[in-house]
């Protein structure tokens, strides 16, 4: 199994992987000896993650914004899209985005004589298209939440000042309902993290394909999952962190505190 480790050209995590032991029914080094091959896939991961993570989130705003203004035509519409959403599978969702996509796409070649090459488009695409739907299905309810949790006061005094719709949500309301809706967001996040595991199915090779793979030449398919359990635990860990920090950085200062800190500079 030392072949994984020379191939990744990690030498000195290979020095230390040496001196675990290598068992017969379970064998530590073997889950050791894979998490550098797994990491090789990182970038694929942390890609799906964020893309879905961003589109994710301008539909949702998009979705908050169509239910609390209840526009015509498109709020039943929006209303029937998450409700489907949020009642199937994310696995569904992804299949139904592997090919369907593809189909829709022919149907238009035929029906207006395009000519898009279907079998060019990544997979990454059909993955970030489901995962950014099922962000925004379920995100959209947070940041509604958060939009409504803002000041109506801070709404009207905007409004006073001759501000225009869009300059009140893009400077009053999103950045109030910010502060409310990011450790939801976090956690979100975090899931979505999480569920990039499953893009396997649309034959994207990310960390839990790698796993599976390198599981497959040896058969210590347990141990090469603890190994990327491992990682993605690490990984939610980080985030967790990242967003306490956000959460402390966005953090609304009372008067009192304000008055406090002051007095404690000036001592």
């Amino acid at each position: 199994m030392n072949y994984l480790i020379s191939a990744s050209g990690w030498a000195w995590y290979d020095s230390l992987v040496e001196h675990i032991p290598q068992g017969r029914l379970f064998s530590w080094r073997a889950v050791f000896d894979a998490i550098p091959n797994i990491l090789e896939r990182l970038p694929v991961t942390l890609g799906l993650t964020v893309a879905g993570a961003v589109f994710g989130l301008i539909l949702a705003l998009i979705f908050a914004i169509v239910k609390l203004n209840r526009i015509k035509i498109l709020y039943p519409i929006q209303a029937l899209f998450v409700s489907f959403l949020r009642g199937t599978p994310i696995l569904v969702q992804l299949m139904l985005s592997y090919y369907g996509i593809p189909l829709f796409l022919k149907f238009l070649n035929q029906k207006y004589g395009f000519n898009w090459n279907i079998n060019d488009i990544p997979a990454a695409v059909f993955a970030i298209t489901a995962f950014a739907f099922n962000e925004a299905a379920y995100t959209s309810e947070t940041i509604r939440a958060a939009i409504q949790s803002v000041n109506t006061g801070e709404i009207e005094a905007a409004r006073s000042l001759g501000m225009t719709a869009s300059q009140v949500y893009r400077r009053v309301i999103i950045p109030n309902a910010a502060v409310v809706a990011t450790p939801t967001l976090i956690n979100t996040l975090i899931g979505l993290t999480k569920g990039t595991s499953l893009a396997f199915n649309a034959g994207i090779v990310e960390m839990f394909a790698q796993a599976q793979i390198l599981g497959g030449s040896d058969y210590r398919y347990f141990e090469r999952y603890i190994s990327v359990a491992m990682i993605y635990w690490t990984i939610s860990i980080l985030i967790e962190q990242v967003g306490r920090l956000l959460e402390k950085r966005m953090e609304i200062h009372s008067p009192d505190n304000i008055t406090n800190e002051v007095a404690g500079g000036v001592r």
